[in-house]
């Protein structure tokens, strides 16, 4: 297959290219807006270009796909994709905060074989292989096993008023360090009402399967990467035993927004 070690170490260096950056450290960086909202800077492009060489040379036979890159649709011509978020949280990185990580993933046949993600402002290393469990740091983890609706866990900034039954927890800008929390038993749910990108979600959801989580779309339906428009409406990211409940709760939401 692959140098699961060489792997480790290309994305651990992307973090530390990263981390170089990072104005949390005291360090000067230019950001700009893709578009209004939207942000970028210029460590999300040297990350994107070390991970787009050094995985090629790992593996040439993948295709690539990135939020910073071009999409090539020549990858949905072989079996294998590098699905790259050089720096996911960009908006928590800019700001100095600690909420981003690198996340890379290697998908086969749709599904993801591999899936990392570096966060060196939090000291956190998650790594999962299909079939092979996941682990923080090199410990192994446990997703939520909660079973009651009420009362789970967010990671969210406020929330709404017909979510009053549930409790907001700390919330990283990182959509794949939020899904992470759920693997590590931080979080129970998390849930998104909009259409987002592959590249985000690929690493963390591994992650999170292999710790025992449930992994969906806002409908409750199974993700698929590599696709020929690379977006899901929603992911769902929960404790087994509320995912019918989730799904319920979004379901006349998630119909009116797609």
């Amino acid at each position: 297959m692959i140098d699961s070690n060489r792997l480790k170490e290309i994305v651990r260096e992307a973090g530390r290219i990263a981390h170089s950056r990072w104005p949390g450290g005291g360090h000067d960086l230019q950001s700009w807006e893709k578009t209004p909202g939207d942000p970028v800077s210029e460590a999300d492009l040297e990350c994107d270009r070390f991970l787009r060489r050094e995985l090629g040379h790992l593996l040439p036979a993948a295709g690539w796909l990135s939020e910073e890159s071009a999409d090539n649709k020549a990858r949905m011509g072989g079996d294998l994709l590098w699905l790259v978020d050089p720096i996911d949280g960009t908006r928590d990185f800019v700001r100095g905060r600690t909420g981003w990580a690198i996340s890379v993933a290697l998908v086969s046949a749709g599904k993801p074989l591999i899936g990392m993600l570096c966060a060196p402002a939090r000291g956190e290393e998650w790594l999962a292989v299909a079939g092979q469990g996941a682990t923080l740091n090199g410990r192994p983890l446990r997703a939520s096993t909660r079973t009651e609706f009420a009362g789970s866990r967010v990671p969210i900034d406020q929330l709404p008023e017909a979510d009053s039954d549930l409790v907001a927890v700390e919330k990283p800008n990182s959509i794949a360090l939020r899904i992470a929390m759920v693997a590590d038993d931080r979080a129970d749910l998390v849930a998104t009402l909009r259409w987002g990108f592959e590249w985000d979600i690929a690493a963390a959801t591994l992650i999170a399967r292999e710790a025992g989580a449930e992994v969906s779309d806002a409908f409750g339906r199974p993700l698929a990467y590599n696709k020929h428009d690379p977006r899901d409406f929603g992911v769902l990211v929960c404790s087994p035993g509320i995912h019918a409940a989730a799904v319920e709760r979004l379901a006349e939401r998630a119909k009116q927004l797609k």
